[in-house]
């Protein structure tokens, strides 16, 4: 096997890739990187065996051989070089021979044929999205998803596909958002839910594709495919909660604040809050609102006082601040709306609607916590 390949090239694909293997594996063929030459075409795979993902390059060869090259010692030596061609040549004495421009570099090889085979999709359902349109669904959800190991289905985020449009869902039970795009549809009704994971490596490599993203999914796998590059993924198994059921239907009171000035606000007043519960306190009056945090251990106070467009009844409800910093970071909107019934019920976030985001819907949902008055 013997292959011409650029040096920048190779080490942006295999960063990517690198995403997928996990830093302590109990199966050694997984600390490495899998090389299938056809031809002029590279195709280079990692695997965790719950995800894979493989990326094609253009090369210059007469090979069609694979072996599998420890990652760790591969993306070590390219990241000391400048933009080069690298020559790849698997040697008589078991190793893979690196030739740069100063040097030469020997690196042990496993058989290709013991690397874990890709999942195959049967009978996949498909969508299509553009894929800066995915990257904002799952910017905006994915933080809001669970880490606790009892409860998998909240670990991921649900992707509800139908004909009006396309909807993802993440809770962990204290915040929920949901963010749904109606400028796309499925023409199939399924739903399934994608585990944390290739999401954050999706985020990662997506942020520089332009373009279009195809979604292929069955009951226990998804694909997505961009560019020259694919991750397949095992499903989470499991049902969904039903997340439409949490969300209050009347919420006749409503704040609308400009988004900066609250974040900022309770960023700082929360700096005084309590260190367990997080908790700031809003009182909401007329056009005033009052930001207040205490933490009784220490005599820590702060209070804030803004300005702000109020429609309800006068109201005194607390939340806790790390979920509404959370919140209001992955909102990109000038203002905000906070709209609530009672203090003891979920308030829901939503941006301002801006007239280009028509088909863009985002709520997000925060449970409130008990205010302590001592």
């Amino acid at each position: 096997m013997k292959f011409i390949v650029s040096s920048s090239l190779l080490y942006k694909e295999l960063q990517n890739l690198g995403g997928v293997i996990n830093s302590s594996n109990t199966i050694p063929i997984l600390d490495n990187f899998l090389f299938q030459v056809n031809k002029n075409t590279l195709q280079i795979t990692s695997s965790d065996l719950e995800s894979s993902m493989t990326s094609e390059i253009d090369i210059e060869s007469e090979s069609n051989e694979s072996v599998a090259i420890s990652a760790k010692l591969l993306l070590d030596i390219l990241k000391t070089f400048a933009d080069q061609p690298l020559t790849f040549n698997k040697s008589d004495t078991n190793t893979i021979e690196i030739t740069a421009d100063n040097g030469k570099y020997s690196l042990a090889y496993i058989d290709g044929s013991e690397f874990p085979k890709q999942i195959e999709i049967q009978d996949p359902l498909k969508t299509e999205i553009n894929a800066n349109d995915f990257l904002k669904a799952i910017n905006s959800t994915i933080f809001a998803s669970g880490n606790d190991d009892l409860r998998p289905v909240m670990s991921g985020v649900f992707f509800q596909f139908n004909s009006d449009s396309l909807k993802f869902v993440a809770t962990d039970a204290h915040k929920l958002v949901k963010y749904e795009r109606k400028d796309y549809n499925s023409q199939n009704n399924s739903e399934f839910i994608m585990p944390k994971k290739p999401l954050q490596i999706l985020k990662g490599v997506l942020a520089s594709v332009d373009g279009k993203l195809n979604i292929e999914y069955n009951e226990s796998n998804a694909k997505f495919e961009f560019n020259n590059s694919t991750l397949t993924s095992r499903l989470i198994d499991g049902k969904f909660p039903n997340y439409e059921a949490v969300i209050p239907k009347e919420n006749p009171n409503i704040l609308t604040i400009n988004r900066e000035v609250f974040l900022n606000s309770v960023r700082r007043v929360s700096i005084f809050s309590n260190k367990t519960t997080h908790q700031v306190r809003l009182k909401i009056a007329g056009t005033t609102l009052n930001i207040s945090a205490e933490d009784f251990d220490y005599s820590n106070k702060a209070d804030e006082t803004l300005e702000c467009e109020y429609k309800g009844d006068d109201i005194q409800i607390g939340f806790n601040s790390k979920f509404l910093i959370e919140m209001l970071n992955n909102l990109d909107s000038e203002t905000v709306t906070l709209s609530m019934s009672h203090p003891n019920r979920a308030g829901i976030i939503k941006p301002e609607n801006i007239d280009n985001k028509k088909n863009e819907d985002i709520t997000m949902l925060v449970m409130p916590v008990m205010l302590n008055d001592k």
